[in-house]
């Protein structure tokens, strides 16, 4: 069968947050792009069944101290661990997992902690701007987010942190146990306090994504749903093909936002990607007659909680190495469980969705934003973890940036594909 060759300006491959967020700029920048996704937009997101919070507080990469210690604590209890991992013998996964062990260190945490601070500022800034000029109708709400606690020594926790957030230009509240209940009086009486981050929000992500997609497309981009990249013909540090089963495309600047299959597709292109899929949850509950008005994390679970028109959504759970999205039912009705540990429903307060989604995370748990090191038309944007909606517009932005040959809004170096380059071994 005869392939058809299109040619075009822009190519992004990934219709995910990423992917639409950086075809948005580009078009507003009135460059041409065109969209590749291989499944349909936007459920093919892993943002799209998630807690929809828009969090600028999450400066603290996912590898930071004492993360490998807590998480072999959590699976100790695997009843209410935060933490999964399935173990295979692949040589790349296993060299992934040292390599993040590694960068649970101060010195990474030093490292990442500005540039996710700017990461996540200019994406809540952006947010405000596209929902605002756009006229989404996404649920927003921009009146912070709330990590509530039961347990005493995991509350100090909490202070403790938020004291190092307020350190890194992070407004919070710390909220006493009346100040906390007469804000939210859905919760239940043994939650005994919590940290409200001032700048965060959040919304519904299906809303919003679809809103995305829409004015998208409105805008002129070409879409491709349903349509898998099978390989890459290369010339000359170029990419000269983009090959589909029944089309080849070739562009003048590429960028991948492949997420969680980001490796799989940078073998073709000879370069090294070191993205592992982390599997989470979201079960979604019908409202109860007091919907909080706030959005919610666990502190003593590590689960957010988010209320959204006539949904209140809890999301949780990290499981490495897995790259299925089929939920796990018994990690479904734990979350159902947890919600109902601190929240006060009704009686007719149920279950009426379940979701799972894949989310891509790098070895020391910052993104990779940036130009390749060996294309001279091809730009990576990947690994944002559990913050690839938050950091969405943002990083569209940059990207834009970075195609049209601007300065970025801050240095971007420390995002960049080649800190991992002495780092990896396979």
């Amino acid at each position: 069968m005869k392939t058809e060759m299109l040619k075009h300006d822009i190519l992004i491959i990934g219709g995910g947050s990423i992917g639409l967020n950086c075809a948005y700029y580009l078009l507003k920048s009135g460059r041409e792009v065109t969209i590749l996704e291989s499944k349909e937009i936007p459920k093919a997101s892993a943002a799209f069944g998630n807690a929809g919070q828009i969090v600028p507080s999450h400066i603290i990469p996912l590898a930071a101290p004492g993360v490998v210690t807590s998480a072999l604590k959590w699976m100790l209890n695997p009843q209410t661990s935060a933490f999964g991992m399935k173990i295979r013998p692949d040589a790349q996964y296993i060299s992934w997992l040292i390599q993040f062990a590694r960068s649970c260190t101060e010195a990474n945490l030093k490292r990442g902690i500005q540039p996710m601070q700017r990461l996540g500022q200019l994406s809540a800034s952006n947010f405000q701007k596209l929902i605002q000029e756009e006229k989404f109708e996404c649920h927003y709400q921009h009146n912070g987010m709330i990590t509530i606690f039961k347990d005493e020594k995991t509350f100090e926790a909490g202070v403790h942190e938020g004291e190092m957030l307020q350190k890194h230009g992070i407004e919070i509240e710390v909220l006493d146990k009346n100040r906390l209940h007469t804000l939210e009086p859905i919760l239940r009486d043994d939650v005994i306090g919590g940290v409200h981050c001032m700048g965060d929000a959040f919304l519904n992500p299906s809303m919003f994504l679809k809103s995305l997609h829409e004015r998208v497309r409105a805008m002129g981009a070409n879409i491709f749903e349903n349509t898998s990249v099978i390989g890459f013909e290369i010339q000359n540090g170029k990419i000269k093909k983009v090959k589909t089963e029944t089309q080849e495309f070739e562009a003048e600047q590429i960028i991948l936002a492949t997420g969680a299959w980001s490796s799989m597709l940078a073998r073709d292109l000879k370069i090294k990607i070191p993205i592992q899929p982390a599997r989470g949850y979201s079960v979604s509950m019908s409202a109860p007659k007091q919907m909080p008005r706030h959005a919610f994390t666990l502190g003593d679970l590590h689960v957010a909680v988010t209320p959204f028109g006539n949904i209140l959504r809890a999301t949780g759970r990290l499981e490495m190495g897995e790259f299925s999205t089929t939920p796990n039912q018994i990690w479904i009705r734990r979350l159902e469980n947890f919600m109902r540990e601190y929240f006060n429903f009704d009686d007719d307060v149920k279950m009426i969705d379940s979701w799972a989604g894949l989310r891509p995370v790098t070895p020391d748990g910052i993104p990779i934003i940036g130009k390749s090191p060996l294309h001279s038309n091809l730009i990576v944007a990947t690994g944002h973890a559990m913050v690839g909606l938050t950091m969405g517009p943002a990083t569209g932005q940059l990207v834009s940036e970075l195609v049209n040959g601007k300065e970025t809004a801050f240095d971007i170096s420390p995002f960049r594909l080649e800190r991992f380059y002495k780092a990896m071994s396979f």
